[in-house]
């Protein structure tokens, strides 16, 4: 008769304690952070602070029709931004794993970096990427 080894069973709790404890540290040391701030900060409020930031646009003295309306272009900047932030988040996985995933990885890294070309070719065609 064959001796059989030790009988593998599934992940115990044991296993995710250390998962478990950092959620726990994480959530604990957000609330803390976000009560304790208002109490040990300073209270000195002024028109500055209150008012909304436009980023970098000086609010005018004079209340303006449809006023609150910001450029096109910082939306379009920050999708921009999104769009090459989220191509990093993919191509970073890739770079390290590159050699297990074989020619299959080659292909699919490289479609995937000519679908970004063309739409940042068409964001530059349709003038997106100028802030005249």
């Amino acid at each position: 008769m064959l001796a059989q080894g030790p009988e593998v069973s599934g992940p115990t709790l044991d296993m995710y304690l250390p998962l478990v404890i950092l959620f726990v540290l994480a959530i604990a040391f957000a609330v803390f952070s976000v009560l304790l701030g208002p109490l040990v900060g300073p209270s000195r409020y002024n028109k500055a602070k209150l008012s909304a930031y436009e980023c970098g646009i000086e609010p005018s003295p004079q209340p303006i029709v449809g006023a609150g309306r910001m450029p096109v272009a910082y939306y379009v900047t920050a999708m921009l931004f999104i769009l090459f932030d989220i191509e990093m988040v993919f191509l970073y996985p890739f770079a390290v794993s590159a050699n297990a995933l074989g020619l299959f990885g080659v292909v699919e890294i490289v479609l995937f970096i000519a679908t970004v070309g063309f739409a940042y070719a068409y964001v530059w065609r349709r003038g997106g990427l100028d802030w005249n």
